[in-house]
């Protein structure tokens, strides 16, 4: 299963990162085009998008494909569309993020990472000061945040703002599979080992974070899906825990949104949901839809 953190660089950069830098090189154009599905059962013939949330400045990923569907779809629907909505979002991530009495960050991790821990904090340019009033799994997140303020990507040129600006043009409505107060309570809930390894495997994480970041963007500029699978066999597994209650059990909650939906909808989720144990593609097809790749 490719790594949780790695999973949700978006959700992470999104919410906590107004802009991570900008990227000086050369406007660019993904190859071949990121992937695309058809998605039918009864009264829906809709479409499946695969997303990154956060890319390079200048990144061309549009093809006429994709543009077809978006024309011929009569509205959008992402993860959350209330994720657009920064201050609530912020907001809700104090509510749920914050605790009183906690102890150190340094606490929280084995003694065996405490070295990499403080590394990691110094490297993204933060401190235990500023995270230990967070629960585990917010300091994780932003933690993790911090970490990407290398890559030179922004969420304002991520897939998901694109999107809502043509919907939007077009008059087409904009909804969500979920909330972001969903997104947020999946780490909320954990309990505090789990919060504590998500912890630790974003120290790891954040050393190569660039490296597998550019892997994931070339492979998903490609549509090449294989690619992006193959980095389940890269590095450290997840916590099954975590990974049960941050991917999977989201996954299932977004086949039954999918489920009564009928027309034309427009479906963009991260493109690391439709890879590895129980993705969408799988759910959906269990449940009768045929799903065909398009791009």
């Amino acid at each position: 299963m490719m790594r949780v953190v790695t999973r949700l660089l978006a959700l992470f950069a999104l919410t906590m990162v107004a802009a991570c830098g900008q990227n000086d090189t050369p406007t660019a154009k993904a190859q071949g085009g990121p992937a695309l599905w058809q998605v039918q059962r009864g009264e829906l013939n809709g479409w499946l998008f695969g997303t990154i949330h956060v890319l390079p400045k200048g990144l061309s990923w549009d093809t006429p494909t994709i543009t077809e569907a978006m024309t011929a779809s009569d509205r959008l629907v992402l993860e959350a569309a209330d994720l657009q909505d920064e201050q609530k979002t912020l907001s809700l991530f104090e509510k749920m993020g914050r605790s009183a009495g906690l102890p150190p960050l340094e606490r929280r991790v084995p003694d065996e990472e405490k070295t990499a821990l403080v590394k990691a904090m110094a490297d993204g340019g933060t401190n235990s000061q500023l995270l230990s009033g967070y629960e585990s799994w917010a300091a994780a997140m932003l933690l993790s945040a911090s970490s990407q303020q290398g890559l030179g990507v922004s969420q304002d040129d991520g897939v998901e703002p694109v999107l809502i600006e043509r919907f939007k043009k077009a008059g087409k409505p904009i909804g969500g599979l979920e909330t972001v107060e969903r997104q947020f309570a999946a780490f909320d809930t954990l309990p505090e080992a789990a919060q504590s390894r998500l912890l630790v495997q974003t120290i790891h994480e954040a050393k190569g974070m660039k490296a597998l970041y550019d892997r994931i963007l070339t492979a998903w500029g490609k549509g090449d899906m294989d690619a992006i699978a193959k980095e389940d066999q890269i590095g450290e597994q997840p916590d099954p825990m975590v990974e049960e209650a941050v991917l999977v059990a989201r996954n299932r909650d977004w086949v039954k949104a999918i489920e009564p939906m009928q027309g034309r909808p427009f479906i963009a989720v991260g493109a690391g949901h439709l890879t590895g144990r129980e993705n969408l593609i799988e759910l959906l097809k269990a449940k009768g839809f045929t799903v065909t790749r398009v791009q």
